[in-house]
């Protein structure tokens, strides 16, 4: 039996939920498929509730994250600014980094009773 390392990170201001995986999440699914309603979809999430997550970051960010184009002949799509390339890359890079750094914490502590799997 193979033990997984899981941990949700977000970051908070004031006890505020204002960036984290799950936001993290769906715009990198938007920048991947150039849609907020596909990126919902992916993860069972209603587009409405999408397009709450997406105002939500805007907000507690105090930027745009995201820039759409309305449907027609050749339907609409959905990108990130420039500033959520950024922020998605750099969450992208301390997220990994973050993981690196569980998987040896697991590695000196549990690893020697649990065993070296996960």
């Amino acid at each position: 039996m193979a033990c997984n390392l899981k941990a949700k990170i977000w970051l908070e201001i004031d006890n505020r939920k204002i960036f984290g995986d799950g936001p993290w999440d769906i715009l990198k699914r938007v920048e991947r498929t150039g849609s907020l309603r596909q990126a919902a979809s992916e993860i069972n999430m209603s587009y409405s509730q999408a397009w709450r997550l997406i105002r939500m970051i805007e907000q507690n960010l105090g930027c745009p994250v995201l820039q759409k184009k309305a449907g027609g002949p050749g339907g609409g799509y959905s990108y990130l600014t420039p500033q959520a390339l950024k922020l998605v890359a750099a969450y992208d890079s301390f997220r990994h980094e973050a993981d690196r750094f569980l998987e040896d914490l697991y590695a000196k502590h549990l690893s020697p009773i649990l065993g070296p799997e996960f």
